[in-house]
């Protein structure tokens, strides 16, 4: 018996019992719509809440002075440790690991003042380079450049919240602010921030200006910190190794002793997200799987239900001298052909319904956001197809198995007597 012999017997038969078909494809294209849904949904929280924790920095790296714990060069332990300006500029000259660098000094409880508005702000000290290291993104006017810094100009580039608080919908782009009694130009805006990490405060909540501009309000020779990134991630570990020892040659303290300064790497917190978004899309997974097994156990029914209506015909067969693989032939075929049109339907669906939906809240209402920025963006992803297509195919295997089994192995004498 041909391949297309059994293809054109199995059609006829599902034909047949038409209205028991489609509703067995319909159940297991529910089953499908819903995982790819839910997949769907599992990749858009994934993203979402990454996106919300880079958003503090891309492979962001912080050094701060400590206190030493080790005896080194004669000199004792517990010796408190302050980072120097002239700090960053040996570790961008002698450390070729280290992408970009910026000293940063804060000041919190500033007073920011334009007419008839006011608001508390942290002023953040920084050069050109520290937007590149945190990820900040101008979405009007422009960010610290070097000219700012060797001018001390007194230029702010302000957080989208204090933008928000301070001017309303009125343009702020070379207009002024005082801040504790000093003016300073507005030159950029940030794009609107939803961070879930931060140190200190929010970047919404903050105006920076250029790191020597600080000197009106107090001594710049000793940063708060250190702000760097590393060339590649798979330089991390060895570029905070060569920055811890050229702090040691320069602060005289050993460059095994951790406690002298601390380098701090964000990423070190990247495996508790990870850990998050695999367990909620393994959740997800699961009860997608479910439902899909909800749906092959519809199909194992009413296969099982088809063999007991045809054992008449199945004996008639048998006894004409088709062998039993052919039978089971027969009954896997009817059940693929019902499992790749219910997958074929369930995808599509799932692709309408996540089109349909776009985008759910989450991390907006939170951190009191209106606009979709943290938002949970529902996307079909090829991974999420490839994973309902695997899981389907087992599904209808294993339902479309256990009826095929036992047609095949019916006895065609009682096959042919059964009423």
């Amino acid at each position: 018996m041909t391949w297309g012999f059994t293809f054109s017997e199995a059609w006829a038969a599902l034909r047949h019992q038409k209205h028991r078909t489609l509703f067995t494809t319909m159940s297991l294209a529910w089953g499908v719509t819903c995982f790819v849904i839910l997949m769907s949904y599992g990749s858009g929280f994934e993203t979402a809440l990454t996106t919300a924790f880079r958003a503090v920095g891309q492979d962001l790296i912080l050094t701060i002075g400590g206190q030493t714990s080790e005896q080194a060069g004669g000199l004792r332990s517990g010796r408190r440790i302050q980072l120097d300006l002239s700090d960053a500029a040996a570790l961008k000259e002698s450390v070729p690991l280290v992408a970009n660098l910026s000293p940063e000094i804060m000041r919190h409880n500033v007073k920011a003042i334009r007419p008839g508005r006011e608001k508390e702000v942290a002023i953040r000290a920084v050069a050109a380079e520290y937007s590149v290291v945190r990820n900040m993104k101008v979405a009007e006017g422009r960010w610290i450049n070097e000219e700012d810094q060797q001018r001390h100009n007194r230029v702010a580039v302000i957080g989208a919240k204090v933008k928000k608080e301070l001017f309303g919908e009125a343009p702020a782009i070379d207009e002024e602010i005082t801040m504790n009694g000093v003016r300073f130009t507005v030159v950029g805006v940030l794009d609107i921030k939803l961070q879930i990490a931060n140190y200190n405060r929010p970047d919404n909540e903050c105006v920076f200006i250029p790191y020597e501009t600080f000197s009106i309000y107090g001594d710049t020779s000793h940063p708060w910190f250190l702000v760097w990134s590393p060339v590649t991630p798979e330089s991390r570990e060895r570029a905070m190794k060569m920055v811890r020892a050229k702090l040691a040659e320069l602060h005289r303290f050993s460059p095994n002793d951790e406690k002298a300064v601390e380098i701090l790497a964000f990423s070190q917190f990247m495996t508790i997200i990870t850990g998050m978004t695999l367990a909620v899309q393994a959740l997800l997974g699961f009860v997608g799987a479910l439902t899909l097994a909800i749906g092959g156990v519809g199909l194992a029914n009413i296969m099982l239900a088809s063999v007991i209506d045809r054992t008449r015909e199945i004996g008639m067969v048998m006894a004409l001298g088709a062998v039993r693989r052919v039978i089971l032939r027969q009954f896997l075929v009817e059940a693929s052909i019902i499992v790749l049109a219910g997958g074929l339907l369930g995808i599509g669906l799932g692709m309408v319904v996540t089109q349909i939906i776009g985008s759910m809240p989450f991390l907006g209402p939170a951190f009191r956001e209106t606009t979709n920025v943290g938002d949970i963006h529902l996307r079909i992803s090829g991974g999420a197809v490839l994973v309902s297509t695997i899981v389907l195919f087992l599904v209808g295997l294993i339902a479309g198995m256990v009826p095929a089994m036992k047609a095949s192995r019916l006895d065609p004498i009682e096959a042919l007597r059964y009423e």
